[in-house]
């Protein structure tokens, strides 16, 4: 009985190998090959960034656009492929896009745009229960449809998409990086399901039941045991922050292959206007974050509402909040919509502006005329508008927690470069504290701040970049 066991435990093994084998075969054969030939007469080797939602205009875009332009700027024989969903915009619109957005100038033949037809497997609303595992398989789905249109010699999942990483290592044949902005799983996130604290990603319902409690905790574990495994096919992982290492190092365990490298922040565009004491800024606030749920724009509502209601009624007149920020699809114009009605309701409707996809020039004059720069969301991986608004040249109020606290907002030249909070009445009374400065506080501040953000510029970033993945590139430098 044993012998008869064992066989057929070494048959299916057989069975599970020849099939792999073979679909990894029908891949290679069936899957399209970009070929292009470089002048020195070496095809290029073509390197995939998946990123379904390349045109969406936030920090992770930004380090996608770098990233591309800094590979072009160093190696001769290669091409850049991005993996988009944007099905409705064409190759030229996102690239002027990138250009009206964050200021990087790309040409036609830096990049080339494979349109995915399947970004709804993606989207969190197809999946009212077990997101993150509808999401993730769903991912697969797309990489699969990725990887069958063009197949890359070395594939960069830029946008937090794990589960695609073994499938083109193992079926593709591709090394395989990860820049990870944000884990899809933590153990912050398991804490407040095990604490039945109310969030974004944790109903009411949950967290007032045991029974639901304890489901979504075995799942959350399960889940991180399969995002481990997906994350440790990586042959390099890149990482944005202090926040995101630890955790990427607590959940995928391979602390050797995993760097941090700040994302880069146009830092030189906003310090181009000299500060100068009493420059009459504007007394309002400026927000910059994408309209998602996790950014919590709705505490920054309140927080601005209470910090006004304290005020003498004829000095509301004169403050201000401008919430900026890029709308992706109909849900976040639901968001937006429904900010606007809790302005309404708090009775600040009058003082509260909304910006919405606004062009490189237009934020960089909204953030030369602020006071404060607002950041509510909790554990941020990193901050890219932190920094831009510290560069250019606003004191920064931001959550305490992540990014912003580990490696931001943190003391420089033994001086403070802003302030932390996480509370409607913290954020409330570190506003009074902010607008109430002297000139001679407030500049200190200003320079410090400023900087201290030298670290996280575009230079920085490319030479950090660069390094860490020249040792994957098989390429020849230009010269």
């Amino acid at each position: 009985m044993l012998t008869l066991m064992l066989t057929l435990v070494v048959l299916s093994v057989i069975i599970v190998v020849l099939s792999f084998l073979a679909v990894r075969t029908w891949v290679h054969q069936v899957a399209t090959r970009l070929i292009a030939i470089s002048q020195s007469g070496r095809r290029k080797t073509v390197v995939g960034f998946f990123h379904p939602y390349c045109n969406a205009g936030g920090g992770g875009e930004r380090v996608l656009w770098c990233a591309i332009k800094a590979i072009h700027n160093k190696f001769a024989d290669v091409t850049c492929v991005v993996y988009t969903g944007d099905v409705d915009c064409s190759g030229d619109d996102i690239i002027q896009r990138a250009q009206d957005r964050f200021n990087i100038t790309l040409t036609p033949s830096d990049v080339t745009f494979v349109h995915l037809r399947h970004r709804d497997l993606v989207e969190a609303e197809k999946y009212p229960h077990f997101t993150l595992l509808g999401q993730s398989l769903g991912s697969m789905c797309l990489g699969f449809e990725a990887m069958m249109k063009c197949r890359p010699d070395i594939y960069i999942d830029s946008m937090g998409y794990a589960f695609t990483l073994p499938l083109f290592k193992y079926l593709g044949g591709a090394k395989v990086l990860a820049y990870v902005h944000y884990p899809t799983i933590s153990s912050d996130m398991l804490g407040i399901v095990s604490g039945k604290s109310k969030s974004y990603n944790n109903s009411d319902e949950i967290s007032r039941s045991s029974l639901l409690s304890f489901s979504k905790l075995l799942y959350y574990r399960i889940f991180a045991v399969i995002y481990g495994l997906m994350g440790r096919s990586c042959d390099l992982v890149m990482v944005n922050s202090s926040w995101t290492q630890g955790h990427i190092n607590e959940i995928w365990g391979i602390e050797e292959r995993t760097v941090r490298v700040y994302p880069p922040c146009d830092v030189e565009q906003f310090m181009k206007r000299p500060l100068e004491p009493g420059d009459g800024r504007e007394r309002y606030v400026v927000s910059i974050a994408q309209f998602r749920p996790e950014k919590d724009h709705a505490l920054q509502i309140r927080s601005f509402a209470k910090f006004i209601g304290s005020l003498p009624p004829d000095e509301r007149v004169r403050y201000k909040l401008r919430l900026v920020g890029s709308v992706r699809h109909d849900d976040d114009d639901g968001r937006v919509e429904r900010l606007r009605v809790l302005t309404q309701q708090l009775q600040i409707s009058t003082h509260v502006h909304f910006h919405i996809n606004v062009a490189f020039d237009d934020l960089h004059q909204l953030l030369e005329g602020a006071t404060i720069g607002l950041h509510t969301m909790w554990n941020e991986h990193f901050g890219i508008g932190i920094v831009e608004m510290m560069a250019a040249g606003t004191i920064v109020l931001a959550h305490d927690s992540g990014g912003p606290k580990l490696d931001i907002v943190t003391p420089y030249n033994d001086g403070p470069t802003g302030f932390l909070a996480d509370t409607v009445e913290g954020y409330a009374a570190a506003m009074s504290e902010i607008f109430n400065l002297n000139d001679e506080e407030r500049e200190r501040m200003r320079e410090n701040a400023r900087a201290s953000v030298h670290r996280f510029s575009d230079n920085v970033f490319t030479d950090n970049f660069l390094d860490t993945v020249s040792a994957i590139f098989p390429l020849p430098p230009k010269f």
